[in-house]
């Protein structure tokens, strides 16, 4: 099982990771959410009438909570922030601002459960990855460009290109992705 997106590991590269989520004031401002509550190629959670763009960091982190939830029991924080590298301060800040756009709970132990839009993202978000990847490796790239390029492209890809994709090397070349 492939990790999320990990693989650059400069300081900068780190730190771009984790940019914010979105703030309070965005959930208010019709610059950054679309009133008219259409989907396009992202996850879209419903607040105050509005609907928001989840960033690239917010699916990371959710792909993160499902990968790290396949592989034990209970997943906290500290467990994301230590399998991510990202300081514990900063997984505080994704955490409550996932709650906050409902994709996660928190229980009274501190684990960490995804809700049923969280795991549907984050669910989405690792198939790409691990499609992508098994496209790019499958071409000659290799294993660490499949997996870098993958992570770029899984956050941006639209929902009708992937698919495309997808059925055009199931059908035309005969692999399963």
């Amino acid at each position: 099982m492939r990790p999320a997106c990990q693989a650059e590991s400069s300081e900068s590269a780190m730190k771009k990771r984790e940019r914010k989520l979105f703030t309070i004031s965005d959930l208010q401002n019709p610059l950054f959410c679309d009133k008219l509550g259409g989907k396009n190629n992202a996850a879209f959670a419903s607040m105050g009438g509005y609907t928001m763009h989840l960033q690239e960091s917010g699916e990371m982190y959710l792909e993160t909570i499902l990968i790290l939830s396949q592989r034990q029991r209970y997943v906290r924080s500290v467990d994301v922030a230590d399998y991510m590298h990202f300081s514990k301060p900063s997984v505080s800040r994704a955490v409550s601002l996932l709650k906050q756009g409902e994709y996660l709970t928190v229980n009274s132990d501190g684990f960490l459960i995804l809700t049923e839009a969280g795991r549907e993202v984050a669910e989405k978000i690792y198939e790409r990855h691990q499609v992508l990847s098994n496209i790019f490796r499958k071409l000659g790239v290799s294993e660490k460009n499949a997996v870098d390029d993958a992570c770029r492209v899984e956050h941006v890809i639209s929902d009708a290109s992937f698919r495309a994709i997808k059925e055009h090397i199931k059908s035309k070349h005969n692999i399963d992705v």
